[in-house]
């Protein structure tokens, strides 16, 4: 992995952090009137369009050039990312699923992504097993707790589907610095949105979704170019960014401190009840993600130790 400034790590993270934390908002907008598949579908591809028009009106066109196989390696990430990660994300909030308890839920993400390291051979340092055990314990109390109360109920079979979408998203997550991919940063996430955005948008159709454009209202059509722009755009690209450029669990932290965005903005646009079981579900998540993220710090290149690679 090569050295990159800590400065411009914490600024990437930053920006998925916190637009990312909106952006659970803005899905459980969008899906109130727009199908899922095709509402996410399209903000995928008309991202990619835009920052590919961007990217070549920028450096010229032949910048968006890539091998077959980079082609390849971008649409395995764009199927378990965009689609699979965050389409169906998209249908667990328009079956039902709270955008902060969502948020909480995709906090399995940084565990998996250990599982995955596990089974590989990496081996996390200590510290960062523990952090996300606790977030772990958090998650648990969450889904446990707000399913047994009379507010704020957790809907099981929406939550299950973002579960599943965490799994995705984290293996994605993990296995993108292993696969053939462009170089270019932003030029792998244009390749990932457009064939996640196709595919979403073909498997909407044929599962009978269909778009009404007429008919939504000014606040979902505000909500769904803020996907795009910030959610798309902007925090899809930092993200690609960081998954080549800092340590794995250190980026999957996102998974814990989006949900406290997303509670919050829940709770004061959307009027979603903030629970026990939300305060202190999310208190421990948040407490873990600390315990991460000390343990993952980005060394300096003087302490840097050379790569035995």
């Amino acid at each position: 992995m090569p050295t990159r400034p800590a400065g411009l790590i914490a600024f990437a993270l930053t920006i998925v952090y916190l637009v990312w934390g909106s952006t659970y908002l803005g899905i459980r907008v969008v899906v109130k009137e727009v199908p899922p598949l095709l509402g996410m579908g399209s903000r995928f591809l008309v991202a990619a369009i835009l920052l590919g028009l961007l990217l070549g009106l920028r450096s010229g066109f032949a910048r968006l050039r890539v091998t077959r196989r980079e082609l390849l390696g971008c649409t395995i990430v764009g199927m378990l990312l965009p689609v699979l990660g965050n389409g169906l994300v998209s249908v667990g909030e328009d079956r039902g699923a709270p955008s902060g308890v969502t948020a909480l839920l995709i906090a399995i993400a940084p565990l998996m992504i250990t599982v995955f390291r596990f089974a590989s051979g990496d081996r996390p340092p200590a510290r960062s097993v523990i952090g996300i055990a606790l977030g772990l314990v958090g998650l648990v109390y969450l889904v446990v707790a707000g399913h047994r109360g009379t507010s704020g109920h957790v809907p099981l079979g929406p939550a299950l589907i973002v579960l599943f979408a965490s799994t995705c998203w984290a293996f994605g997550s993990w296995v993108q610095p292993r696969l053939t991919l462009p170089a270019d940063a932003f030029v792998m996430t244009v390749h990932e949105m457009w064939t996640g955005g196709v595919v979403m948008l073909v498997a909407g159709t044929i599962s009978g979704e269909r778009l009404h454009p007429t008919a939504y209202s000014p606040h979902v059509w505000v909500a769904w170019g803020y996907l795009v722009v910030f959610g798309s755009m902007v925090a899809f690209s930092a993200y690609v960014w960081l998954l080549g450029n800092a340590p794995i669990s250190l980026v999957a932290t996102y998974a814990y401190v989006n949900p406290v965005v997303a509670v919050i903005l829940g709770a004061l646009i959307l009027n979603e009840p903030v629970t026990a079981a939300i305060l202190v579900g999310g208190a421990v998540i948040v407490v873990g993600v600390a315990i991460v993220i000390s343990a993952e710090r980005v060394r300096t290149p003087a302490a840097l130790a050379p790569d035995p690679d």
